[in-house]
């Protein structure tokens, strides 16, 4: 008699549990490192359907440790191949692989809450965000995992029942000054941010979001900060020459040449240090004959360290292919759409190679240290070597954990940590905390609306939604999107314009703010659904699901001293028991600030910006913002 494939499975997880892995319809969001190790879990352990969404293909560098894939799936999707793998470990499982983008409008809400359990293996801070918002908009679980080298962590998310993502505050990362990065590098890492958030961004991006400089005004920077407005400008006329055949001797006169010889007669700057050397283009041209003829060759060694010569061939190649990109996306824009641009990806051979090229020929201007376009991309792309045991032991963390979710056990659900050097032992656990009454994602309320977006106007979403059915009637309130503030009590000139006008779109979130200091609502976020209605170009809930809305708590008030470090009537040495916790201390254990109103994407752009080096304490996530 044979004996049925689930039979060990059965024994191991009582038939009950079983029963709901059998049954049980999940998302795995990522097919890399962590991903290709829980597809196999998720597949050997019998769940009965599995998604999978990933945009990115397979590269060299995978396959060491992303055991699905083969040298001859590079360049292929990670998600259809991954699904083609997995399939052979057991037919009995529905795999559904997704090539796309976890942020595209066909993964909406409703499509979230058609699954009991989603599983994130994602390696970037904003993709984690989003899947987070999601999830607790859908009101779905949400095992979250992550990496960093030899560390790793497993969290359990459920709306109401434990802190969501976004509860704890990440450490602040560490920023360059313009200063530096505009005149006075030193290190191959600033060349690298002045070629990939400076330069692609001025020439292929929008250039007033500079999204890695520190462009705060001070008195050491401000004459650097204006000297770079100049420089966005002329830069601006050079981009209008993108496709023609000057374009790169234009570009690279401008800022190898032109640039560095400004910089040159600052005198005082260059006192104690080797001032930088302007390249000559057409020189340097004659001098690359060699390379040109095995530009093939050189694309394909990204272990080495380019010569100038050969950096210059790469700088005119890659040049050539994103202006091809350009105009192709400039053909095909739509009336009235944005203008289109190209942003870095560490995994985008175009943008890499032109990051890479620009990125050393800066260096060898300033006396730097050139690296190989394989460390380069390590660095730009904010990457920690990956260790294949430590995804292996996360995968497993993530399914065990999803059998307490899948039982509604969350009270036993454990936020896991993986850490090998610490003194103690290789895994800890911690009870999962409790949802942050602060956070700005998890301490709402969320709702859901219908909208013809080229016909329903924010008025009809003020006056219908929101003072009508959500019952906000004659308070004060802003309405804000990702792309700012739409509407506050001063702010009424886009009431007349439609919600398509404005940048809504499906799938889009819209946050209403209570302004009242007293019976405070918390935060609403709107989920827009866009559909075509016959009678109103809106609607929302029905009118028998009138919402109760939670109001946000009320403050205490802070406690008195006396001016002495006395709190009633002790000191303060005095007034806490000292601590025996053994545990080891948590460095989001802080309490998260509020989010602050932004009132609009350029004015968010206006403050501190950063560039990210490091990942995110005590989540193991690696944070990547382009």
């Amino acid at each position: 008699m044979a004996v049925a494939r689930d039979t060990f499975n059965r024994r191991s997880l009582g038939p009950t549990l079983n029963g709901h892995v059998k049954e049980a319809r999940v998302l795995m969001v990522g097919a890399g490192g962590i991903g290709c190790e829980l597809l196999k879990n998720l597949v050997l352990t019998g769940f009965g359907e599995v998604h999978i969404v990933d945009l990115d293909t397979i590269d060299l560098s995978n396959l060491n440790r992303q055991f699905l894939f083969r040298h001859e799936h590079i360049k292929k999707s990670k998600a259809l191949v991954a699904k083609e793998a997995a399939e052979k470990f057991n037919p009995n499982v529905k795999i559904v692989a997704h090539h796309a983008n976890i942020k595209d409008a066909q993964f909406h809400v409703g499509w979230f809450g058609t699954f009991k359990v989603v599983f994130n293996a994602l390696d970037n801070l904003e993709a984690r965000r989003h899947v987070n918002r999601m999830c607790l908009a859908a009101d779905v679980p949400l095992i979250e995992s992550g990496t960093t080298g030899f560390n790793g962590q497993v969290q359990v998310i459920k709306k109401g029942v434990t802190a969501c993502y976004d509860c704890t505050t990440k450490e602040a990362p560490k920023t360059f000054p313009v200063c530096t990065i505009r005149s006075t590098p030193s290190q191959p890492i600033h060349c690298i941010v002045w070629g990939k958030s400076y330069l692609l961004n001025e020439i292929f991006g929008a250039s007033e979001d500079q999204a890695v400089l520190d462009v705060t005004e001070n008195d050491e920077n401000s004459s650097e900060i204006a000297e770079l407005k100049k420089e966005a400008e002329a830069l601006r006329k050079i981009r209008e020459s993108v496709g023609t055949e000057q374009f790169a001797q234009m570009l690279f006169d401008k800022v190898f040449n032109a640039d560095i010889t400004r910089l040159c007669s600052m005198r005082e700057t260059w006192k104690s240090r080797e001032p930088p050397k302007p390249l000559e283009y057409k020189s340097l041209i004659e001098q690359a004959s060699t390379a040109l003829s095995s530009k093939s060759k050189i694309l394909k060694d990204g272990q080495r360290i380019w010569t100038v010569e050969e950096n210059l061939v790469v700088f005119n190649d890659s040049l050539d292919r994103l202006s091809k990109r350009m105009l192709s996306l400039l053909e095909a824009r739509s009336e009235g759409m944005p203008k289109p641009t190209i942003t870095f990806d560490k995994d985008d051979e175009d943008t890499l190679d032109f990051v890479a090229a620009s990125a050393n020929l800066r260096s060898h201007i300033f006396g730097i240290e050139r690296k190989s376009r394989f460390d380069i991309k390590q660095m730009a792309g904010n990457i920690i070597p990956a260790i294949a045991t430590t995804n292996a032991i996360v995968a497993g963390l993530s399914v065990l954990e999803s059998f307490k979710v899948l039982q509604g056990a969350y009270d036993k659900a454990r936020e896991v940590f993986l850490t090998p050097f610490a003194p103690q032992r290789l895994l800890g656990t911690d009870r999962t905390r409790p949802p942050n009454p602060d956070c700005p994602v998890c301490s709402i309320y969320n709702t859901s609306i219908e909208a013809d977006l080229s016909r329903a106007t924010l008025n009809d979403l003020v006056e219908t939604i929101i003072k009508l059915q959500l019952g906000y009637g004659e308070k004060e309130f802003a309405v804000n999107s990702e792309a700012g503030v739409l509407y506050d009590p001063d702010e009424q000139d886009n009431l007349e314009k439609s919600l398509g006008d404005l940048g809504i779109k499906q799938n889009s979130f819209i946050t209403i703010i209570d302004e009242d200091d007293e019976d405070t609502f918390v935060n609403v976020v709107i989920n827009v659904q866009e559909a075509e209605l016959a009678d109103k170009p809106i609607k929302g809930l029905e009118a028998d699901q009138a919402p109760t809305i939670p109001r946000k708590p009320k403050r205490a008030l802070p406690i008195q001293t006396n001016g002495v470090s006395q709190t009633n009537g002790k000191h303060a040495a005095d007034a806490e028991a000292p601590s025996n916790d053994k545990k080891r201390s948590r460095a989001d254990d802080t309490e998260s600030p509020q989010a602050k109103k932004v009132k609009s994407a350029a004015a968010a752009a206006a403050g501190d910006d950063v560039v990210i080096i490091d990942d995110d304490v005590g989540t193991g996530a690696i944070e990547i913002i382009d």
